[in-house]
């Protein structure tokens, strides 16, 4: 990647998502990326985020302001919801990102690592493998500069685990949206923070973003007292202090006139969420009682012989690869689905709301208000107590303006809180929530978890967030493979450290998996023979390319650097070229390192 960065200032006053839901979004934001960055963009759901990486992306034209992307540079983009539209394969979408000189097998090894094969049709695809087919094609062409907006949605633990490696792996730039606090805790080591239409950046990781972050709005809060109290003491001056010398008080009246205008001006903190639960009668002390439950659909069981007991306040997360039976269990255990084998008996009392993954229950074209009220007037009620559909909205942090707003235009981090102001209006005791942490802000999951533990009712909850299981549940449900599942007290780390791992990929069904010949009776089997890996093989193939290319880039700045009379005339253009030329012999030691370590091991291979 050409060592001057790259950068992205830009600014605008108002962005609008349609007529009727004008939304301000950025003024004067700076996003800027050099080579080998790690960039967490973070901020309050629809601050402007995904806007943001779209305009970087090229995508959309900011208002005003500049974009520049240094010539040569490969950049690739991950859209919160990627069209695959035209495309007559997964494997066909995932090769058209592909650039001339990229490596062709690459896209069916992330593709077959995500879970997918290459033949589906992409209209046929869940909203979620469509998520995974865009991320292929992301990182397929090994790019300069990485955008992901919420990579680890719809993805599993095993395949978050997996994205993580791979992106250490990467050398290219990463500009990254995610609410995922561990995965961003693994991967940043830079924040840029979108709020209020400005960016403000920390030089430093996620793990020192909040306690940096809560000191800057306490910072604010002291400005914004001071000046306050400032305009007291010059109002009090008008009415009570004005004398005969007009020159002064002109003066002051001018001063006075601008310390409103900076009051006026001044960005106000957005607001808290205020979230409660609508907490029904208690149920029995007994929730659940599952003896021996057993579930298939017509080949082997994916719930077998599992027994257990919920009993009132429990909080209990289930947890496993995509395809393991998750949402089966969780139906097993609600009553939505009965088994082929055991008993289940549910506890006395239940008032049970649900929260669904795929936030199905919405409808596009239904207006906020109505999402809420039902389409019934301007009242919700909340546990049964009739509230205005505008004072309700405002605890999730929507404005009036947007009562009108068609869900179809929300964010995704919108579309969830509506999603959880309908389920929390409901009276419960027992809250079933599948993946409820999906494209929520921060601050919102902070309030969710506290909710949950101050909740007094029990709760059921499927999630890949490994930071909010660790906060919220008292013990983790976690499938072992072949149908069986196992009650791990604790949060998801305990259940790491008793079990010794995390949670495992599903395996390949034998089906799926080549057959080997077999030998003759008399002929013993042959020894695997070792070999390079995929990723060692392709290294092995592309670094002579990107060594003598290095070697051409620390050329042509040495030449530059000989001028003797480069640092007289420019001294800031020779200490970043004497900076780059650094970083150039550093990245070609490196390269010609690994290189040197995948011939030898190749011969010794070849020769054994």
């Amino acid at each position: 990647m050409p060592a001057t960065p790259w950068h992205l200032p830009f600014s605008s006053s108002r962005i609008s998502t349609s007529p009727s839901a004008p939304r301000r979004c950025c003024r004067g934001a700076t996003l800027s990326v050099g080579p080998g960055e790690r960039l967490a963009l973070v901020g309050r759901n629809g601050s402007g985020k995904s806007t943001l990486l779209r305009i970087a992306a090229g995508l959309v034209e900011p208002e005003a302001g500049t974009r520049f992307l240094q010539p040569g540079t490969t950049l690739r983009y991950l859209p919160q919801e990627p069209d695959l539209a035209g495309a007559p394969s997964t494997l066909a979408y995932v090769e058209a990102g592909l650039g001339p000189g990229d490596d062709p097998h690459r896209a069916r090894y992330l593709l077959e690592r995500l879970g997918l094969g290459g033949e589906e049709d992409p209209a046929r695809l869940s909203g979620g493998e469509a998520r995974r087919c865009a991320l292929a094609r992301a990182l397929a062409p090994a790019p300069d500069i990485l955008l992901l907006d919420e990579p680890t949605n719809h993805l599993d633990l095993p395949a978050i685990a997996w994205l993580e490696e791979e992106l250490r792996g990467m050398r290219a730039a990463l500009v990254l949206i995610s609410h995922d606090r561990r995965f961003l805790e693994t991967l940043s080591r830079a924040m840029v923070w979108l709020d209020r239409g400005t960016t403000r950046r920390l030089d430093r990781g996620f793990a020192q973003f909040e306690a940096w972050r809560d000191q800057v709005l306490e910072e604010e809060e002291r400005d914004q007292h001071k000046l306050d109290r400032q305009i007291v003491r010059e109002e009090h001056w008008m009415r009570y202090g004005v004398t005969a010398r007009r020159k002064r008080n002109m003066r002051r009246v001018g001063e006075m006139a601008a310390l409103r205008q900076r009051r006026r001006e001044a960005l106000r903190a957005t607001g808290t969420v205020r979230m409660a639960a609508s907490e029904g009668e208690a149920s029995g002390t007994l929730v659940v009682q599952a003896d021996g439950i057993t579930k298939g659909y017509g080949g082997a069981p994916v719930v077998r012989d599992f027994t257990t007991r919920l009993l009132r306040r429990d909080r209990v997360g289930i947890v496993g690869p995509n395809g393991a039976g998750k949402t089966t269990l969780l139906n097993l255990l609600t009553g939505a689905l009965a088994p082929d084998a055991g008993t289940v008996r549910l506890g006395t009392g239940l008032a049970m709301v649900t929260l669904d993954q795929q936030r199905e229950s919405l409808d596009p074209a239904t207006s906020l208000a109505e999402a809420l009220t039902g389409g019934s007037g301007d009242m919700v009620f909340v546990g049964g107590t009739p509230r205005h559909v505008v004072g309700y909205m405002k605890d999730f942090l929507f404005v009036p303006d947007q009562a009108r707003t068609a869900v179809g235009v929300l964010s995704g981090g919108e579309r969830g809180r509506l999603m959880l102001a309908r389920a929390l209006a409901k009276p419960s005791n027992l809250l079933v929530l599948d993946e409820p942490t999906n494209d929520l802000d921060l601050e919102t999951l902070d309030l969710l978890e506290e909710l949950l533990a101050d909740y007094q009712g029990t709760v059921l909850v499927v999630s890949h967030d490994r930071d909010f299981l660790d906060r919220v549940v008292t013990s983790v449900i976690v499938a072992e493979g072949d149908g069986r599942w196992q009650e791990y007290a604790g949060g998801y780390s305990d259940m790491v450290a008793q079990r010794g791992r995390g949670v495992d990929a599903k395996p390949v069904p034998a089906t799926e998996r080549p057959v080997a010949p077999k030998p003759a009776a008399q002929v013993p089997p042959p020894a695997a023979k070792r070999k390079l890996g995929f990723r060692q093989q392709h290294a092995l193939q592309t670094l002579p390319a990107r060594i003598e290319a290095l070697q051409a880039e620390i050329g042509q700045l040495q030449a530059a650097l000989a001028d003797p009379g480069l640092y007289a005339r420019d001294r800031a253009r020779f200490e970043r070229f004497n900076a780059a030329l650094a970083g150039k012999q550093a990245e070609l030691a490196g390269a010609e390192e690994e290189w040197l370590e995948l011939e030898m091991l190749r011969e010794e291979i070849e020769g054994g």
